[in-house]
């Protein structure tokens, strides 16, 4: 694919090089660090000690943390080619 002046293949290289730092930002974010907190920061029970040894530093027992992860995210993408339809709206 020509790329302008860009060399054969910069253009899937800097693609890779997006998916692997939103990898690593995912993977440092989610990470739960410090202190294991022994009751759920969101309905207080009881974090079971598994949980606690198994993660460290965990804040939410398993029903909070799975209902957070069954949450819809909304990300906002950019339009990097602008579009005629995007310029419409």
């Amino acid at each position: 694919m020509a790329g302008g002046w860009s060399r054969d293949g910069a253009v899937s290289e800097q693609i890779e090089a997006s998916i692997a730092d939103e990898l690593e930002r995912l993977k440092t974010r989610r990470a739960p660090v410090g202190e294991s907190l022994t009751n759920c920061a969101e309905c207080e029970e009881e974090i079971p000690e598994a949980r606690r040894v198994a993660i460290p530093g965990v804040k939410l027992c398993i029903d909070c943390q799975q209902e957070r992860d069954g949450r819809a995210v909304q990300r906002v993408g950019i339009n990097r080619r602008g579009s005629k339809d995007s310029q419409l709206k």
